[in-house]
């Protein structure tokens, strides 16, 4: 009877350990499921965020190329043309204005330092070595100096406007290229909804669809033509800031160089 107890004891104990160790396995199993799922689900969403990013970095060009596509070639090649023309002159203006700006104060002390101790060669020397607009009406002024003041003064204000004209050389294009642009777009979308009209006419039938696709076509061509106007203009509007900065400046050396030129009359 002990013999029958010890061995059922032992049984039991077994079968005891064994279900623990099921226990354990299963749980472990388990566990490693649950972190398979949770990584692949993470890897699942970067995959998803990164597709997204790339689609969002590739999606604004291939928008805009889609949409202007659908413009139509006639008038957006227009208006693509006026913005293309219109940079070209104003990069062109852009770099020539700040070529032509000089320091007035420091080239007026260097012309009055060599007229002072040179006479009106020196200073005339000075100003074929500086360059800008500055410099020469300086030497302008200088070259008639022998003539008398009110000669140079002459001289000062002719060249000056000659300087000025050249400063606002082919300015007016841009101008023209801001007003064109937004016309020829309203003038695309007029057209683009007299052919809309004109397929509701040729159909019999007052369809959606076939409306909103006409009219979507017709204003985006609209919305082409106001955004090279804003690009121009903004290039505009910093073309003539320059400009009149650089016309004030040749005005105040102007008055310089007259004071000195009388002072110098007055000294011989």
């Amino acid at each position: 009877m002990k013999k029958l107890f010890s061995i059922m004891a032992i049984a039991a104990m077994v079968f005891a350990g064994t279900c623990n160790v099921n226990a354990a396995t299963a749980q472990t199993v388990q566990s490693s499921a649950q972190t398979l799922t949770t990584a692949a689900t993470v890897t699942f969403v970067q995959d998803e965020e990164a597709a997204a990013e790339t689609d969002e970095q590739q999606g604004w060009h291939q928008e805009l190329k889609q949409r202007f596509i659908e413009g139509g070639p006639a008038f957006m090649g227009i208006v693509l043309l006026c913005l293309i023309l219109g940079l070209a002159i104003a990069i062109e203006r852009i770099i020539y204005l700040n070529l032509s700006t000089t320091n007035t104060q420091k080239l007026a002390a260097n012309v009055e330092d060599a007229l002072n101790s040179g006479g009106i060669e020196a200073a005339k020397e000075v100003c074929r070595n500086t360059k800008g607009p500055v410099a020469s009406i300086y030497y302008q002024g200088l070259d008639r100096a022998d003539e008398g003041v009110d000669a140079a003064e002459k001289a000062v204000v002719a060249y000056g406007g000659v300087q000025m004209g050249q400063l606002e050389k082919n300015v007016s294009w841009v101008s023209l290229f801001i007003a064109l642009a937004p016309m020829l777009g309203f003038m695309g979308t007029v057209i683009g909804m007299i052919k809309a009209f004109d397929k509701i006419q040729a159909a019999g039938d007052m369809n959606p669809s076939l409306v909103a696709g006409g009219i979507k076509v017709a204003l985006l061509t609209t919305v082409f033509g106001l955004i090279v106007a804003i690009i121009l203009q903004i290039f505009y509007n910093y073309i003539i800031a320059k400009i009149d900065s650089i016309v004030n400046s040749m005005e105040d050396a102007s008055i310089t160089l007259i004071d000195m030129l009388v002072d110098y009359k007055n000294r011989k």
